[in-house]
């Protein structure tokens, strides 16, 4: 994101290569600021749907066009012309269930709306913990976005973000990988984890509450600098668990490897958008956690059940689909045995340093071949 920034204003052909909320965000801002040229992505990026937020910025004067298939990317964006200031706010709609960057992207670029803008939320509402930590950073630089009572009306009014200094929170999606780890590790194991805050804006904070369950307990530091992480006993359970990943989708792989792995049956639900990820989450779920002896099935519509039966790590290659959080949720597993994680380079989009933080943790981290 911050290389295409930088780059836009002398080219007219750009690429957010796999980075899907790189494409998103792009896109619209591109769009209200008139960028002439190409936005393109790998092929797995041509085949992740766009056409939700494109039409939404046709509505509001874009000229965009599909210089490939209908409704993804490439996108050749042709300027900008909006209704004037005069006549009110830029009235859309889009569906509440889709990719929460869609709407995001809608709101961060709703200031350069002559008139501001009026957006309206259709059907359920997935990941709102996105929406409301973009709003809640959208005020921290001078621009309220304001909502009714069940959040499917939002207004931005017309302005410009003012510079404001900001300590960025480290990321509750990164650590869920450490909290696999401790749930994977020997009784009694511990971590400490730097820049988590409390009172985080971010949806998959929720990952604390869920890994309660596989025994991981989460103290917030007093002097409000990160978390530390505790193997404790883990609650009995009566029946299979059961979490809603609608909030916090991004954490759904890393829950059920460890549900697996631990032979803790889990029902999870809210998994919808996982199809059209990096990859097809759920189909590469069931694939890759056969090799183990887990299995990631539907019971009902909607409702998947993460199982196993004598699961065993032995040497196993997993493979990544190009989708960085395939690789890092399987990972853990080294704590049980010698595995092989294929294309490893995927973690660089979104955390670049994690195979050697792994090694600084002390795991045996070698290039195969």
């Amino acid at each position: 994101m911050r290389a295409l920034l930088a780059a836009a204003a002398g080219t007219d052909r750009l690429s957010a290569e796999d980075a899907g909320t790189v494409m998103r965000f792009l896109t619209a801002y591109l769009a209200v600021t008139g960028w002439r040229g190409e936005l393109t992505g790998t092929p797995r990026m041509q085949e992740r749907p766009i056409a939700v937020l494109v039409e939404a910025l046709r509505q509001a004067g874009a000229s965009i066009a599909y210089t490939g298939t209908e409704g993804f990317p490439p996108l050749r964006l042709n300027g900008f012309a909006p209704a004037p200031a005069d006549a009110g706010p830029t009235g859309l709609s889009v569906r509440g269930d889709i990719s929460s960057q869609y709407i995001s992207a809608l709101l961060m670029v709703g200031p350069y709306l002559p008139g501001g803008l009026a957006l309206t939320l259709t059907g359920p509402v997935g990941s709102r913990p996105y929406i409301e930590m973009t709003a809640a950073l959208m005020a921290r630089f001078g621009l309220e976005c304001t909502t009714n009572a069940d959040a499917t009306r939002l207004a931005v009014p017309a302005g410009r973000y003012r510079a404001a200094d900001y300590s960025v929170e480290s990321d509750w999606s990164a650590a869920s990988y450490w909290y696999a780890l401790v749930a994977l590790a020997p009784a009694g194991s511990e971590i400490t984890l730097p820049g988590l805050r409390q009172e985080s804006l971010q949806g998959d904070q929720a990952i604390a509450g869920i890994m309660t369950h596989f025994g991981v307990e989460t103290a917030y530091l007093a002097d409000g600098s990160g978390v530390q992480l505790r193997q404790g006993p883990r609650p009995a359970a009566s029946g299979p668990l059961r979490f809603d990943f609608t909030d916090c989708p991004d954490l759904a792989q890393t829950v059920a490897v460890v549900a697996a792995a631990l032979a803790l049956p889990v029902d999870m639900t809210g998994l919808e958008s996982l199809r059209i990820k990096e990859t097809d989450r759920i189909a590469a779920l069931q694939t890759e956690l056969a090799k183990f002896g887990g299995d990631l099935r539907e019971t009902e519509e909607g409702v998947f059940r993460a199982v196993s039966a004598n699961f065993r790590v032995a040497n196993q290659a997993v493979a990544t689909y190009h989708d960085h959080r395939m690789a890092m949720a399987f990972a853990p597993l080294a704590l049980r045995g010698p595995l092989t994680v294929a294309s490893p380079q995927v973690v660089r989009k979104s955390y670049p340093q994690f195979w050697n933080e792994l090694a600084g943790a002390g795991f045996v981290v070698s290039e195969a071949g």
